[in-house]
């Protein structure tokens, strides 16, 4: 309790947590925000024509519009005509899936390599590790890239790729920072008194190990959900993420890409999914940021 009171009084951890919760509300209310009663998938972003050149917002023309009518846009359109409020309405829920499901996955997988390497060291260690070199050994979002634009002929531009793409190459973080932390846990006296007394090994790693190793990542984690955010991003702005016109942050930025050399004149087809982006990563990092300077006791200033 008295850590929880400290994240909650402390300034960079309310700013964060006050950052994720609004956009919590959004992904929560995106149908009342956005109504999608007339498209197939409510992830489509609607369209308003098919002109190339981008319309600035409704509330910056002269046109005798109002809200709610049919052609007013909110934050205007991109290229092609999409609506850029709904598709930053829509990708608050596709970026809280990707984040949360990418990072709970790599978190997984990197906690079952490092525990079974660090935990029965010799020859398991050795080649579980190596493995870990080798897929730590290729630039992370280059073979996300990688492996984005090999799996789409087969899995489809979907939100699927990108998030197999980012998992593939993720976990291998995870997987040091869990091994380093347990292999200064495993010897401990509670530990060794433990296996002294005949506790199997799933008994003793998940029951006296994993509970006093497992913070440290984490905290790691919890900044790592922004960061996947991003690289997700970045991927539908490659055009090896999600299909074009659905409702995803980085889709939205790609469409500003042949306009960028006139963006005095149509600078909101980037501000607005650039902040809203920049926000939410933000808030994930501060609360990260804040997690590991009131729990970890290396941090903590001395009474």
């Amino acid at each position: 309790m008295k850590n929880v009171r400290k994240l909650l009084t402390t300034p960079i951890s309310l700013i964060g947590i006050i950052l994720i919760l609004v956009y919590l509300v959004i992904a929560i209310l995106a149908p009342v925000l956005a109504p999608y009663e007339d498209y197939d998938d409510r992830f489509d972003i609607p369209r308003d024509g098919f002109r190339a050149e981008p319309q600035p917002p409704s509330w910056m023309t002269d046109e005798d519009l109002s809200p709610g009518d049919e052609d007013w846009h909110w934050l205007g359109t991109t290229e092609g005509q999409y609506d850029i409020y709904y598709g930053l309405v829509w990708g608050t829920r596709t970026a809280f899936k990707a984040g949360l499901i990418v990072t709970f996955s790599t978190v997984v997988i990197g906690l079952l390599i490092g525990t079974i390497a660090s935990y029965y060291g010799g020859a398991v260690d050795e080649v579980l590790m190596r493995i870990v070199e080798v897929f730590m050994a290729f630039p992370y979002l280059l073979a996300a890239l990688t492996i984005a634009t090999v799996l789409q002929p087969k899995l489809g531009k979907g939100i699927v790729t990108p998030m197999i793409a980012l998992i593939a190459f993720g976990w291998t973080s995870y997987a040091r920072l869990i091994r380093g932390d347990i292999l200064s846990v495993k010897e401990r006296e509670y530990v060794l008194a433990a296996r002294v007394s005949g506790a199997t090994d799933m008994r003793i790693v998940t029951r006296h190990i994993l509970p006093n190793a497992i913070f440290p990542t984490l905290v790691i984690a919890s900044m790592d959900i922004g960061t996947y955010v991003l690289a997700f991003a970045t991927l539908s702005f490659l055009g090896v993420g999600v299909q074009v016109g659905y409702a995803d942050w980085g889709q939205i930025i790609n469409f500003a890409r042949n306009w960028i050399p006139v963006l005095d004149k149509y600078w909101f087809i980037i501000v607005f999914p650039g902040v809203t982006i920049s926000l939410y990563v933000l808030g994930w990092n501060l609360l990260g940021d804040a997690v590991r300077d009131i729990m970890d006791p290396r941090l903590r200033k001395p009474r």
